[in-house]
């Protein structure tokens, strides 16, 4: 028991200051409890450690490129050292060599270059020019290297010229593809190359080419081959005279007339058409002559 009184009014006061410190728990509060196990955490001690450095660095990088002049001075930094790289000797075209290619296709592959030379190996786009060599009518691939020396080699291999496509548009020489090679301008230019002619025979060269090739004895005296129709050939000879073919199976069409001329002169009399269209039935057409001079013979009328 206290006595009463103001006097022990702060008597009482320390003794229970006193007794709450007696009583006070040693265990830590919840919210150190919880930043102490924060602490101990794997992905925040690695935050600590790089994240925040990291986001310190990158917003004072932001910071001091957010001035205009600053990221002018750098790109242009990069740029010159570049340009120190790029044309160093070493990296220079100096010259190009053009390998397998004829003198004009030479001249075009020269004017289709897309820099002046010398140049740096960086800048050049060999793909592309490739890509832009192989455009060109007379050339079937080519292959660009860099050689030693500051060289650039273009290795050319040129499509070879099999016949002679007598277009609308004119003379035009093709491959055994059907591609075109080139333009000519004269007939008597290219003389050993057989002729075709009509629409769409471009895309037949092959089959014009075996047909040529099984004209035997009569080819001195052809002429050249027109596709008629966009679905069979007609053998065009000297003399006015045509060998009409079927749609399937022309050369052993031809054959049989190749044989007949070669037993009988069939081809060295006065026909203008043998028609092979039917093959069951070939059937001739008379020239003017030998028309009249049969028909003489029948009425009993001697031709004037």
């Amino acid at each position: 028991m206290w006595p009463l009184g103001r006097a022990n009014a702060g008597a009482r006061a320390r003794y229970r200051e006193e007794s709450r410190r007696e009583r006070r728990d040693p265990a830590p509060s919840r919210l150190s409890y919880k930043m102490e196990r924060l602490r101990l955490t794997p992905g925040f001690r690695l935050g600590l450690r790089v994240g925040l450095p990291f986001v310190l660095a990158f917003t004072g990088v932001t910071v001091w490129l957010s001035d205009a002049d600053r990221r002018a001075a750098i790109v242009q930094s990069y740029e010159e050292m570049r340009t120190s790289v790029e044309e160093r000797p070493e990296f220079m075209v100096a010259m190009m060599s053009v390998e397998g290619a004829s003198d004009p296709v030479a001249a075009a592959i020269r004017s289709m270059m897309p820099v002046d030379l010398p140049v740096s190996s960086f800048r050049l786009d060999l793909p592309a020019m490739r890509a832009a060599i192989e455009q060109i009518d007379a050339v079937a691939n080519a292959d660009l290297v860099i050689r030693k020396g500051g060289v650039l080699e273009v290795r050319v291999t040129e499509r070879q010229p099999a016949i002679l496509w007598r277009s609308a548009t004119g003379l035009e020489m093709l491959d055994t593809t059907g591609h075109r090679v080139a333009t000519l301008i004269d007939r008597a230019a290219r003389p050993d190359l057989p002729v075709i002619a009509g629409q769409g025979a471009d895309d037949h060269v092959a089959e014009a080419l075996t047909i040529f090739a099984a004209t035997g004895p009569l080819g001195p005296r052809v002429r050249g081959l027109v596709w008629i129709g966009e679905r069979r050939w007609d053998v065009v000879l000297d003399r006015g005279q045509r060998i009409l073919l079927p749609e399937d199976a022309p050369v052993p069409a031809l054959q049989r007339v190749i044989a007949l001329d070669s037993a009988q002169d069939m081809m060295g009399r006065d026909l203008t058409v043998v028609d092979m269209r039917n093959t069951a039935r070939p059937t001739v057409r008379l020239g003017a002559g030998a028309s009249e001079f049969l028909t003489s013979q029948v009425t009993g009328v001697s031709a004037p």
